[in-house]
C-alpha cells in the first residue's frame, strides 16, 4: 500500500458519505423512508439486491475456492443466477402484489399476531448478529491493508453507515449500493487484464492450471451440494426481509420481475470476471496452503494493481460489506417502527413514527458495531454465526415464500415447520459430534437444512388438502394507491438519479487522473474510466429530462 492509496481509501469513503447524506428527506413518512415511496426504478433495486449479496466474505470464501478448484467457484455462484430468475419469474412479483411494507406485515396479515409476534423477534435478535459478524471482517479487511487498529475500523465504517442510512432511509442505502457497485466493478474489470498479462495471456493460464482446475464440479462440492444450494439460494434471497424490501419499493409487479432478473443476469456474468484473479494466482503461486489461500485475492490485486487502485479496490472490497449491514439496518427499523411500535401507539402521529424510525435505525447501528467489538473475545464467532445464518435460512424463510402460493398453510404448520427444522438442523450441526461422535460434511448440511423444511410444508400441505382455505393470500393493486406519495417518490427518484450522476463523475474523474499516475496498466484504468465518466453523463442527462 502507497500514500496514495490511502489518500485513495480515504476520498472515496468520503464521497460515499457525503452521497448519502445528500438524500436526506425532510419530509419522508414511513413509506418513503422505508419503501422508497414505491417508486424505486428497478436497476436501482436490482443493484442494490446484488450489492446487499456481497460481503469481505465474497472475496475470502469464494475466492479461496477459485484459488483451490478452480471453475467450481463459478459455478457454484452460477446457481445465484439461476435463483434470481426463478426469484423474478414468481416470487419477486408475488410480494410486490401483498402491498405490504415490510415481510413481518405480510405475517402478521396471513397468519396473525402469534406468529407475526414470533418471526419478528427472531429476526431482530438474528439481525444484530449478523450485522456485528459481517462489520468485524470489515475491520479485519482494514487492518491488514492499512495497519489501522481492528476497533478504530469497526467504530468509524460502522457509524459511517450508520450516519447515512439514519439519515436518508432505503434511497441512501440504494444510491451508496449503485456507486459501490460501480466502484468495485471498476476495481475488478482493472485487475483482470492485468492479471491475464502477468501470466503470459490466456493460452499460457489454461496450460499451467492444474488438472481437473476448469472442471464444473469438484471435491465436496458435488452435484447435490450445487443443486440444494442452488434451491437455498432462491428461498433466502426470495424470503430474506432485507430482501423483500427490494421487490415490495418498486412502482410495479413488471418492475419487481426486472429486480430478480437483473440479480440473476449480473451473477451469470459476474462470477466468470470475479473469480480470475485468484484463479490466475495459482498458476503465479501454486503454494499457498491451508487459511493463506483466503488471501489469494488481495495477493492478485497486490501483484498487478498500480498505485491508488490498490485503493480503490480495497474501499470497493470495505463498502460492498458495509451493503449488507445498511440493508439490515434499514429492514430492522422497519420492523421495529411498522410492526411492534406503530401497534403500541396506534394513533402515532407520522413526526412520531418518523422519530422513532431514525431513533431505532441510529439504536440497532450501535448495537451492531458494539457486537463487532466483541468478536475477537467471543472466538470463532462470525463463522459460527455464518453457519448458523445457512443452516437457518430456509427453515426461517422458507414458510413465508411458501405462503406466498398456498392458502393452506396455517399458524402452527409454518410454526413447526420453523421450530423443527431449526431445531433438527442445529442438533445434526452441534449436537451429533459429542454426543453420538459423527458429523455431517458440508453437502449433507446443506441439502438436510433444505429438504427438511421443504418436506415438512408438502406434509402439511397433503394434511390440509381438503380443509377450506383459512385466510386468502393478500393481494394487492398493481398501481400506487394514491397520487402524493408516488409523486413524492418521483421526485425523490430523481434526485437519487442525479446524486449517482454526479457520484459517478467525480468518481470516473478520480480514476482518470490515478491513470495518468499509473507507471503501468494505464490503458485498463483510463478505459474503465472513461466508461464511468460516460454513464454519469447520461444518468445526469435522464434526470434532467426527467425532471
Amino acid at each position: 500500500m502507497t500514500t496514495l492509496d490511502y489518500w485513495v481509501i480515504a476520498i472515496f469513503s468520503v464521497g460515499i458519505l457525503i452521497a448519502g447524506l445528500s438524500i436526506t428527506d425532510r419530509k419522508a413518512d414511513m413509506k418513503s423512508y422505508f419503501g422508497a415511496s414505491g417508486a424505486l426504478p428497478w436497476w436501482m433495486s436490482g443493484l442494490s439486491l446484488y450489492m446487499g449479496f456481497f460481503s469481505a466474505g465474497t472475496f475470502v470464501v469464494w475466492g479461496a475456492i477459485a484459488y483451490e478448484q478452480g471453475w467450481v467457484a463459478v459455478t457454484i455462484q452460477w446457481m445465484m443466477a439461476i435463483a434470481g430468475f426463478l426469484i423474478g419469474r414468481f416470487i419477486a412479483p408475488r410480494w410486490r402484489d401483498t402491498g405490504v411494507l415490510t415481510a413481518a406485515e405480510f405475517m402478521q396479515q396471513r397468519f396473525g399476531s402469534s406468529v407475526h409476534k414470533f418471526y419478528t423477534y427472531i429476526f431482530l435478535f438474528m439481525s444484530f448478529a449478523y450485522n456485528g459478524a459481517f462489520l468485524y471482517p470489515v475491520a479485519k479487511l482494514v487492518n491488514v491493508s492499512t495497519g489501522l487498529p481492528s476497533h478504530y475500523a469497526i467504530i468509524l465504517f460502522g457509524l459511517m453507515a450508520v450516519l447515512y442510512t439514519t439519515s436518508g432511509g432505503l434511497w441512501a442505502v440504494i444510491v451508496t449500493n449503485v456507486l459501490q457497485f460501480v466502484v468495485l466493478t471498476a476495481a475488478v474489470i482493472i485487475v483482470v487484464p492485468l492479471a491475464f498479462d502477468r501470466v503470459g495471456g490466456v493460452s499460457s493460464f489454461v496450460n499451467a492450471a492444474p488438472e481437473g482446475f476448469f472442471d464444473l464440479i469438484g471435491g465436496e462440492y458435488s452435484i447435490w451440494f450445487i443443486v440444494a444450494f442452488g434451491f437455498y439460494n432462491m428461498v433466502f434471497i426470495g424470503g430474506n426481509w432485507a430482501y423483500v424490501q427490494r421487490y415490495t419499493s418498486v412502482p410495479t409487479r413488471k418492475e419487481a420481475k426486472k429486480v430478480g432478473n437483473l440479480f440473476g443476469w449480473l451473477y451469470l456474468i459476474s462470477p466468470v470476471v470475479w473469480m480470475l484473479p485468484p484463479m490466475l494466482y495459482r498458476v503465479i503461486n501454486g503454494d499457498l496452503v491451508g487459511l493463506e489461500n483466503e488471501g489469494a485475492y488481495l495477493l492478485m490485486c497486490k501483484e498487478v494493481l498500480p498505485a491508488g487502485i490498490m485503493g480503490l479496490m480495497i474501499t470497493g472490497m470495505i463498502f460492498a460489506t458495509t451493503d449488507s449491514v445498511n440493508a439490515s439496518l434499514n429492514v430492522s427499523a422497519a420492523v421495529f417502527t411498522n410492526d411492534i411500535y406503530k401497534r403500541l401507539y396506534p394513533q402515532a402521529t407520522n413526526k412520531r413514527l418518523m422519530w422513532a424510525a431514525r431513533c431505532s435505525t441510529l439504536a440497532f447501528g450501535v448495537v451492531t458495531v458494539l457486537v463487532a467489538l466483541m468478536v475477537p473475545a467471543m472466538g470463532g464467532i462470525v463463522e459460527v454465526v455464518l453457519s448458523i445464518g445457512a443452516l437457518t435460512g430456509v427453515p426461517l424463510y422458507g414458510p413465508a415464500v411458501w405462503a406466498l402460493f398456498s392458502q393452506r398453510q396455517t399458524a402452527f404448520s409454518i410454526l413447526f415447520t420453523t421450530i423443527a427444522s431449526l431445531g433438527v438442523n442445529l442438533l445434526f450441526k452441534f449436537g451429533t459430534q459429542p454426543l453420538l461422535g459423527f458429523s455431517l460434511d458440508r453437502m449433507q448440511e446443506i441439502v438436510l437444512g433444505v429438504s427438511l423444511p421443504i418436506a415438512l410444508l408438502v406434509l402439511f400441505e397433503v394434511l390440509y388438502r381438503r380443509k377450506p382455505y383459512r385466510l386468502a393470500v393478500v393481494i394487492a393493486p398493481d398501481v400506487p394507491l394514491t397520487e402524493h406519495p408516488i409523486s413524492h417518490g418521483k421526485r425523490q427518484s430523481v434526485l437519487a438519479i442525479r446524486t449517482i450522476a454526479f457520484a459517478l463523475l467525480g468518481v470516473g474523474l478520480m480514476i482518470f487522473i490515478l491513470g495518468f499516475l499509473a507507471s503501468y496498466g494505464r490503458t485498463a484504468v483510463l478505459g474503465v474510466s472513461s466508461a464511468i465518466l460516460s454513464a454519469g453523463s447520461i444518468l445526469l442527462a435522464v434526470s434532467r429530462r426527467t425532471n
